[in-house]
């Protein structure tokens, strides 16, 4: 079922900013002035050296050992500029949001990778795997019967384009915390150290994956989307759940998500194997 080209009216549920939001961990300390500006001048830096290296040094870079997709000396300069994301990052620090009015009728479609191949999303279940821990299997209704929240952001792409949308789903943190998931002790944590350290999700056929830190997991925008614009999914825009990150460009808003893991260890990241950035934040 297509979305409706009405929006709906305001709901009463929508988050507003005196809303209290759930605990959750944040991400390492926030570094000092001082190392900050380290960091950021050693970017830009590397960057800048990018722009003047003689053909020979450029072919020595692009001989080197490839991590994760691209040579290990740009490898390092992506790791820097995630430590540096990582220093102004907080669960609240929110994405912007806009009045209903605003969304657009026909959110754009973009992207397949994850979707091919046969489906039945009257088959489907959610997949969650935890280490020592026996495998779960939840269903659509089980997402729904946690608190509804309803976000209209500007969703932005890593090709340049934006477009204001509306989702409403469960938040991820409610999931996580009713389910008491996400944690070595197998209960809700009572502690930011109790939490694993990363969130991996991916499609029912593998073809599509993403790897989360858990603080961005646990972002109070970060949803379970079931809806958009009030209705609910349609097969190009990930039904019957995907994940709606606000904080992050659009290639780590998985579509049809099948499973959702929890390590200590980085998971597999589709664009991060493909020399992106694997925090890929806003």
């Amino acid at each position: 079922m297509e979305p409706n080209d009405q929006i709906p009216e305001q709901p009463k549920h929508e988050d507003s900013p005196s809303e209290q939001v759930p605990h959750m961990p944040e991400r390492e300390e926030l570094t000092t002035d001082q190392q900050i500006r380290r960091r950021t001048i050693k970017a830009f830096s590397l960057f800048g050296l990018a722009s003047i290296v003689p053909v020979g040094v450029w072919k020595y870079i692009n001989s080197q050992p490839r991590v994760a997709g691209i040579p290990g000396p740009l490898r390092s300069v992506l790791n820097v500029n995630e430590q540096i994301a990582n220093t102004y990052f907080s669960n609240q620090h929110l994405a912007p949001t806009f009045p209903l009015s605003e969304a657009a009728k026909q959110p754009r479609v973009n992207g397949r990778d994850g979707l091919k191949g046969d489906f039945d999303p009257a088959a489907w279940k959610l997949n969650v795997q935890q280490p020592d821990r026996p495998n779960m299997t939840l269903s659509l209704d089980d997402i729904k019967s946690l608190p509804k929240h309803e976000l209209v952001f500007d969703f932005k792409c890593v090709e340049g384009w934006s477009q204001v949308q509306h989702w409403g789903g469960a938040r991820l943190s409610d999931f996580i915390s009713r389910y008491g998931l996400g944690t070595r002790s197998g209960q809700p944590a009572t502690s930011e150290d109790d939490f694993f350290k990363h969130v991996g999700m991916m499609t029912p056929n593998g073809g599509y994956y993403v790897g989360l830190d858990i603080a961005s997991a646990m972002h109070p925008q970060t949803l379970l989307a079931y809806e958009m614009n009030g209705q609910p999914l349609t097969g190009p825009h990930g039904a019957p759940l995907r994940l709606i990150i606000p904080v992050k460009y659009g290639v780590k808003n998985l579509k049809r998500i099948g499973t959702i893991s929890f390590a200590d260890e980085r998971p597999r990241d589709f664009w991060g194997e493909r020399g992106y950035d694997y925090h890929l934040g806003l």
